[in-house]
């Protein structure tokens, strides 16, 4: 299954030797009426292998909702302990503002780092996503410190707030059906997402050379609509990673693969708290 953060591709459930390792149950009726299909399963087949016993090898245990919340809350704990822990120790304020932020863009281009590591990995290495999961702790708590400090000290609890919002209307959103995850649905929200990025790295890129304000993400009407954009694709995100994780569990995926949905749901989780921050530090320092 693959990773939920708009930066990267989706590229489904993995095995160990290329094709799926686990074995689909009876296709369950959707709410149309009609019946699922394993959009895992391997198209071709090779020939049937033995039992695991004849072959020396243990059947890997199928992935349960528990083990989704359990690797979720790991990975999502070591966020929030790692940036209070770079709140507390790299206060941002006139004096070490300098080293603050190096230390948090540092930090960033780690945990990028090691999230594109995980991406284009066919098996998923907790490592590999508690450390990308330790190293985003610690640039966003340098980035909340800064938003508590400049713009307001309640910014960051009401981000999180939102954040929390967000995720149970999506949550309750997708349970109701009230949000359909097709095809049609995910090449669009992938193509949106796609545009988000590249504006992004535009006015990152205007900002560098010498633009005021970049393109005007950054501020007034531009910046809050273009945040509440970034919000509701994140949203979108977070249905495409609640599918994933209801697929995984309908066509038992192994339980290994838990710390696969825990990651994507982590950095779409990151994702929504960063743009709600930045809608409600425009607001705020505009008042």
């Amino acid at each position: 299954m693959r990773s939920s953060n708009p930066v990267f591709s989706r590229r489904g459930f993995r095995r160990d030797d290329g094709a799926d390792r686990f074995t689909a149950r009876q296709p369950q009726p959707t709410l149309a009426g009609e019946a699922l299909t394993n959009p895992y399963a391997d198209p071709h087949p090779g020939p049937a292998e033995g039992n695991s016993e004849a072959d020396g090898r243990a059947a890997d245990p199928a992935m349960t909702i528990d083990d989704v919340v359990v690797r979720t809350a790991a990975t999502l704990g070591t966020v929030v302990l790692t940036a209070t822990l770079s709140w507390l120790l790299l206060p941002v304020d006139s004096t070490g503002i300098g080293r603050s932020y190096g230390i948090g863009v540092a930090a960033a281009l780690v945990a990028f780092a090691l999230s594109m590591v995980q991406a284009f990995r066919r098996a998923p290495s907790p490592a590999l996503i508690l450390g990308y999961a330790a190293f985003e702790g610690v640039f966003l708590g340098v980035v909340s410190s800064a938003a508590s400090a400049w713009i307001s000290p309640g910014v960051v609890i009401q981000a999180v707030l939102g954040t929390m919002a967000v995720s149970a209307g999506v949550l309750i959103a997708y349970k109701r059906r009230w949000i359909r995850v097709t095809r049609r649905f995910h090449g669009f929200v992938i193509a949106a997402a796609t545009g988000f990025l590249i504006l992004l790295a535009a006015d990152a890129l205007f900002s560098l050379f010498g633009a005021d304000g970049g393109l005007g993400f950054s501020s007034g009407g531009l910046g809050i609509a273009f945040g509440l954009i970034g919000i509701a694709l994140g949203a979108a995100f977070l249905a495409l990673d609640f599918k994933q994780v209801e697929d995984a569990l309908t066509y038992g995926a192994p339980r290994q693969d838990s710390w696969l949905a825990a990651f994507g749901l982590v950095t779409t989780l990151v994702w929504i708290y960063l743009e709600a921050l930045r809608v409600l530090s425009i607001l705020q320092s505009d008042n």
